[in-house]
């Protein structure tokens, strides 16, 4: 019963984001040779990739020059930037930093992204493999990483096998690569393991939050990119057809920090009004 099924590649790739797909399609364009497996937890690709996302072509157009004749769910370009803070009862339109412009790029669904590129790399021999979710490391006699065990399916909620236990398989690789986000937990497995953080700075993340809002026909202008600082939360407002994505994040200190250091730089050195605008909304952000 406790029997694992084993399967090798050249590389192992757990984590089918636009990271993951990108490096698997690039490895099968270079050598063709190679077998690759792209794990990835979600019951299909894309499943979790949630964010929309502005997206720079130049990447995309290098690993796929076709992907602007493919047929998205979401693929708009980017038109003009605003750049406004929100209040309760209205907003006001602030200098737009130049680091925030985004002509040429486009608004684009990762969910629908990953999963064409899914296809890409299925159509150069890369195999991907949705629903498995990578549950601990493997390792060699020497300590080495040896590839990924994927989860056993089939436990009862008291943790004992049930009557459909299936081990999950050991999938080993010469090369293996986590491309599973952020927090990955296999990630945080292997620095643990190998002290990866011993002599960096402890990286810290923000708590997000998205919210899809339907508009009625002719409230929105397509490809309006907005960016909006707030003293408790920053929402990026997409437009896209006929629904807006807001990604709201919080702890924003350093970002307004950030925010207030571009603006400074990208207007007159003479005081201004926005300058005072910016230092009346920072000693808001203190209090």
């Amino acid at each position: 019963m406790t029997d694992r099924d084993e399967m090798t590649y050249d590389v192992l790739i757990v984590g089918a984001g636009p990271a993951g797909l990108a490096c698997a399609i690039r490895l099968k364009q270079c050598q063709p040779e190679l077998t690759v497996c792209v794990l990835e937890k979600g019951s299909a690709v894309g499943a979790h990739s949630l964010s929309g996302a502005v997206l720079d072509p130049c990447a995309l157009d290098a690993l796929l020059p076709k992907w602007r004749e493919a047929k998205l769910p979401v693929c708009v370009p980017a038109g003009r930037d605003e750049f406004r803070y929100f209040t309760r009862k209205g907003s006001r339109k602030l200098p737009t930093p130049p680091q925030l412009h985004n002509h040429g790029n486009f608004i684009v669904s990762l969910g629908g992204l990953t999963a064409w590129m899914a296809t890409q790399a299925e159509a150069l021999g890369v195999d991907v493999f949705a629903g498995f979710a990578g549950a601990s490391m493997l390792f060699d006699e020497q300590g080495a990483v040896a590839g990924v065990r994927i989860g056993d399916m089939g436990i009862e909620r008291n943790g004992e096998p049930g009557p459909n236990y299936a081990p999950g398989p050991d999938i080993r690789a010469r090369f293996t690569m986590l491309a599973e986000g952020c927090r990955g937990s296999l990630t945080k497995t292997l620095i643990k393991r190998f002290a990866l953080d011993k002599d960096s700075d402890p990286q810290s993340y923000a708590l997000g939050f998205k919210e899809l809002w339907q508009v009625p026909s002719g409230r929105i202008e397509p490809g309006l990119i907005q960016h909006t600082p707030g003293i408790r939360w920053t929402r990026t407002l997409m437009a896209v057809a006929s629904s807006i994505t807001w990604m709201r994040i919080g702890s924003m200190s350093a970002t307004w920090s950030a925010w207030t250091t571009l603006t400074r730089a990208s207007l007159p050195s003479k005081r201004s009004s926005s300058t005072r605008t910016t230092r009346i909304f920072s000693s808001s952000l203190r209090r």
